[in-house]
């Protein structure tokens, strides 16, 4: 393991309670990215007098000759929240972040909503995203009456229609997941992850439930999955795929409905939705006939906002990246993105 980022005897209170609510600031999350992608973990803390860390804000130095070097808060990571006791200590750690960034192409913070910093004049802000937000009930009745009529009905046409959802038990059912992974990145015209991600997921976080890999099967057939992840009192739809010639089973729904009960049945408060491009009309639309609410998703840069987490989806840049992936076939889609991919961090 890596030098731990939060050493749980020398954390301030507030620190701690704020870092468990964040999957991204777990050290097997920071130690993943730097074995499996090269990038160096940069920790930027504050402590006070007794020795206690009352800021934190990690990095990681991505040097690329590709994308550029640059500082990100984090990579492959949707919401990573400024954590401090207090002003005083954000704008230290703001301050520190900054003098790292004079000698790279830009910085990166994916912190979200902020007022601290949407008033730091020195940040571009960025508002391509929001992220949606479920409120989960101890009785999943409760959730299901604030689903629109839609949803509703595809939920039960899936369990009419035979589609069956179960918890992968086994690390090498993580390939079936890979798979159906690849070829909906495929469809939507994006790189995806290398296969080996997802194994390391399965290995830093399978054992103790912190992720689960849901799969739902029709005939015997895997055709749909979902990768949830867990921290604190929230579970994170964090990645999911299927196979566009099952849609018509309706097999996402039932995969999220799921995902619903059983974290209501675990005492879960929140299911995260996960980052929606606010371009993307038809996921956002998706995401809140499930009841969640919208939440802004503001990521800040300096000295420019820069990088394709800051490229609109209706963007030319954008269109023609996703043009082009579209016509390669899975056998050259599959390496080559597993190969570019840390570029995209």
């Amino acid at each position: 393991m890596l030098k731990e980022m939060l050493p749980p005897s020398r954390l301030h209170p507030i620190i701690e309670q704020q870092a468990q609510e964040v999957f991204y600031y777990k050290q097997s999350w920071l130690d993943l990215l730097t074995k499996l992608y090269g990038y160096p973990l940069v920790p930027l803390t504050t402590t006070n007098a007794a020795g206690q860390i009352t800021g934190m804000l990690p990095l990681y130095h991505i040097q690329s000759p590709l994308t550029g070097r640059r500082y990100v808060s984090l990579p492959f990571s949707d919401h990573c929240p400024l954590l401090a006791v207090d002003a005083t200590d954000a704008h230290t750690l703001l301050d520190q972040a900054l003098d790292l960034a004079q000698k790279a192409r830009y910085l990166e913070l994916r912190g979200g909503c902020n007022n601290l910093l949407a008033g730091r004049t020195d940040l571009v802000e960025s508002n391509l995203y929001a992220r949606w937000l479920l409120p989960l009930h101890s009785d999943a009745h409760n959730v299901w009456t604030g689903l629109h009529k839609p949803v509703q009905r595809q939920i039960k046409k899936a369990q009419k229609l035979g589609v069956q959802v179960r918890i992968a038990q086994d690390r090498a059912e993580m390939e079936h997941y890979y798979r159906l992974h690849l070829l909906t990145r495929m469809k939507h015209g994006m790189p995806a992850q290398p296969q080996r991600f997802f194994f390391a997921l399965w290995d830093a976080f399978a054992a103790d439930e912190t992720m689960q890999l849901l799969l739902a099967e029709y005939e015997g057939t895997i055709i749909a999955g979902m990768i949830l992840l867990t921290t604190g009192s929230t579970v994170k739809y964090a990645y999911g795929a299927s196979n566009e010639q099952y849609l018509h089973l309706a097999p996402n729904n039932l995969l999220l409905w799921t995902a619903i009960t059983q974290s209501c049945a675990r005492g879960y408060h929140t299911l995260d939705l996960g980052r929606t491009a606010r371009d993307n009309h038809g996921l956002m639309e998706f995401k809140r006939r499930w009841g969640a609410s919208e939440e802004r998703l503001p990521y800040y840069y300096y000295p420019t906002n820069d990088g394709l987490t800051a490229t609109s989806e209706q963007s030319r840049k954008f269109r023609l990246l996703t043009t082009t992936w579209k016509q390669l076939p899975a056998w050259i889609a599959g390496p080559l993105g597993g190969v570019l991919y840390k570029h995209l961090g």
